[in-house]
């Protein structure tokens, strides 16, 4: 079941993400990369097995947000990339500080949801703080290593349509490999054993490499919704 939830969670990030840009444009993308942000942040507290791997969720949602700005990237250039990413900036802050109060809260006499919001988030501004070091250092090297490869082709090859999964993809999957290190030492060093952080940490990164490659159909989908006229 869990390998069938997960599939589901791919398609739904993924396919989520053409929908907000076929119905709300580039805003929806913004939009789409806050909302990923924000569930993944929950998300990425649950330990699963699947696959034959001990792995922490969040990682089709995270993959999600990587695959929103390359397509504000391709599409609306280096500028709005960067918009994008200061969205999931901002949604990052705004979900710690919220978290934060959260917790504090005096619960009433007939409370009943205050022990599990408090046991579900007690670790929430680590885990966070870990998360937004680690957006903000991986974001930033994937818009900017996705415009330099694109650059690079350009240059060798002589066309700026041309080889959109070369751009996308290794510009993701370097930038997916940094992510994944900074925030699953940076959140849970202490919490899991080094042995099993480091194999949490490999397996993710296995994950995020299919996510990386499975993304590649809906990049080109949404330059073609975007951009009709470019077929390569």
């Amino acid at each position: 079941m869990n390998e069938l939830f997960l599939a589901a969670t791919l398609l739904l990030s993924f396919g989520g993400t053409i929908v907000f840009l076929k119905v709300f444009g580039k805003g929806g993308l913004f939009a789409w990369i806050g909302i990923c942000t924000l569930m993944a942040n929950i998300e990425v507290t649950l330990l699963v097995r699947a696959f034959g791997m001990d792995q922490t969720l969040g990682n089709t949602l995270f993959a999600a947000t990587f695959l929103a700005t390359d397509i504000l990237s391709e599409i609306y250039g280096k500028k709005e990339a960067h918009k994008g990413v200061l969205a999931g900036i901002f949604t990052n802050v705004t979900f710690i500080l919220l978290s934060l109060m959260w917790i504090r809260y005096i619960p009433a006499e007939g409370d009943w949801a205050s022990g599990f919001v408090r046991g579900l988030f007690s670790n929430t501004p680590r885990m966070l703080t870990a998360s937004l070091l680690a957006y903000v250092v991986s974001e930033w090297i994937d818009v900017n290593l996705y415009h330099a490869w694109w650059k690079l082709t350009e240059k060798k090859f002589g066309s700026h349509d041309k080889f959109l999964w070369f751009r996308n993809n290794f510009s993701t999957l370097v930038s997916q490999f940094v992510n994944i290190v900074l925030f699953n030492f940076g959140a849970f060093w202490g919490i899991y054993q080094f042995n099993e952080l480091v194999a949490i940490t490999a397996s993710c990164y296995v994950i995020y490499i299919v996510t990386s490659l499975l993304d590649t159909p809906f990049i080109y989908l949404a330059r073609k919704i975007a951009r009709p006229s470019v077929c390569s």
